[in-house]
């Protein structure tokens, strides 16, 4: 784990630190201008109130300000958005396209940067992207391991916790192979989203780095060495399969399906990438008040999230406005609220004023929310290939 840590230092590195925004109001103010009256259509995942309400908001706050109407086109998933912009391009649509601002991050963005579906570098046109921790928080310039080159804007952190119910699993299992160990010793207590649903194929990934010899090889693209590398990853769920609830034969189709599991008493566990979403779920009674928030010992992984516009997009300029107002001091301190969202902030506190850091400074903390300090060590990324290829081989050998 040390090595991986060193080699990743030398990643972000390599990748340094791109120019902050320059001094260009007259030419935000054209932006702004081209933006007003026209309608955006965000195409983002709609699969969860917290995330949908928030949005909403946004859109409510852009109408305000800038005279944008902001349409959610709600996804079961994001490469149905990229599905559609491939599909414009190759009937010949490069201009006026039906897709403005997409919530993309990892596998999606190096599928549309290969195939160059991205507009821009713009993120050096958005004043409040100065604003961003990008020397502190690397990974808002660096996607799983691909640089973003400014092709897309980071607009919110996540990590991968595991919640539990302190009055049922006092002591939860803080290892990959201590949770092999709890499913063996409380059989059809344990399972994992099944993949491809984001959550699940972190849990996957999550193992892996614990489980593999050379954790930095998950940080090139997965090539001839997959089968050696991911061997042990395939040995392990043989072995924890039979144990899962329903003995592996079915399996919870999102995050937020396992996480009902937990609340109606019939699993042990459930993971979530948004640090804190057990705190918001116990506010609206969807979780137990004993439930608690931990992190594995050797570290989890985390990453950014971002809104990219697609090199077509009919309505650039509101994309545009909208991906700035969501670097704002006011929209990142409302996603950070634990009642809200409950998300850590892409922000640099150095970088604010009194006024704006003083948002951050006033929120609560949720009960089930770990501190920075008690969320520990953040695992990078694999590179996106390693996503793709463990999802195509999970479901020939696990899937129904």
């Amino acid at each position: 784990m040390r090595r991986l840590l060193a080699v990743l230092g030398t990643v972000f590195a390599l990748v340094g630190t791109p120019a902050a925004a320059q001094d260009a109001d007259p030419q935000w103010q054209a932006v702004l201008e081209k933006a007003r009256g026209q309608e955006v259509f965000w195409n983002a995942w709609g699969g969860g109130d917290v995330y949908n309400n928030y949005i909403a908001w946004v859109g409510d706050r852009v109408a305000e300000e800038y005279g944008i109407t902001l349409r959610h086109v709600k996804l079961g998933d994001t490469a149905e958005a990229v599905r559609k912009v491939l599909a414009e391009r190759s009937a010949g649509r490069s201009t006026g396209g039906s897709v403005d601002l997409i919530w993309v991050n990892g596998e999606n963005f190096k599928t549309m940067k290969d195939n160059a579906l991205l507009y821009g570098p713009f993120t050096d046109r958005l004043p409040n992207f100065k604003l961003v921790d990008t020397d502190e928080k690397p990974t808002t310039v660096l996607d799983f391991t691909v640089p973003t080159d400014g092709l897309e804007s980071p607009w919110g952190m996540a990590k991968l916790v595991f919640v539990h119910d302190t009055a049922v699993v006092p002591e939860p299992p803080k290892s990959i192979a201590a949770i092999l160990e709890h499913a063996k010793a409380n059989p059809g207590r344990v399972t994992y989203p099944a993949p491809p649903d984001f959550t699940g194929t972190t849990f996957l990934k999550q193992a892996l780095y614990e489980l593999v010899e050379n954790p930095v090889d998950l940080l090139s693209p997965a090539g001839e060495n997959f089968d050696a590398v991911t061997a042990p990853l395939w040995a392990y769920l043989d072995e924890l399969t039979p144990h899962l609830w329903r003995e592996g034969q079915d399996f919870p189709k999102t995050g937020t399906a396992q996480r009902q599991l937990l609340n109606d008493g019939a699993v042990d566990l459930t993971y979530s990438f948004n640090i804190g979403e057990a705190s918001s779920a116990i506010a609206e009674g969807l979780l137990p008040d004993t439930a608690r928030t931990y992190v594995l010992d050797q570290g989890t992984i985390g990453n950014t999230h971002f809104v990219a516009i697609p090199f077509n997009a009919a309505h650039k300029e509101g994309a545009m406005a909208v991906a700035n107002f969501l670097l704002s001091p006011e929209a990142q301190a409302r996603k950070a609220h634990p009642e809200i969202w409950g998300e850590q902030t892409v922000l640099s506190m150095n970088r604010l004023s009194d006024a704006e850091r003083a948002l951050f400074e006033a929120l609560p903390r949720g009960v089930a929310t770990l501190s920075d300090a008690e969320l520990g060590k953040t695992l990078p990324e694999p590179h996106p290939s390693w996503m793709v290829m463990i999802e195509e081989a999970w479901l020939k050998r696990y899937g129904s």
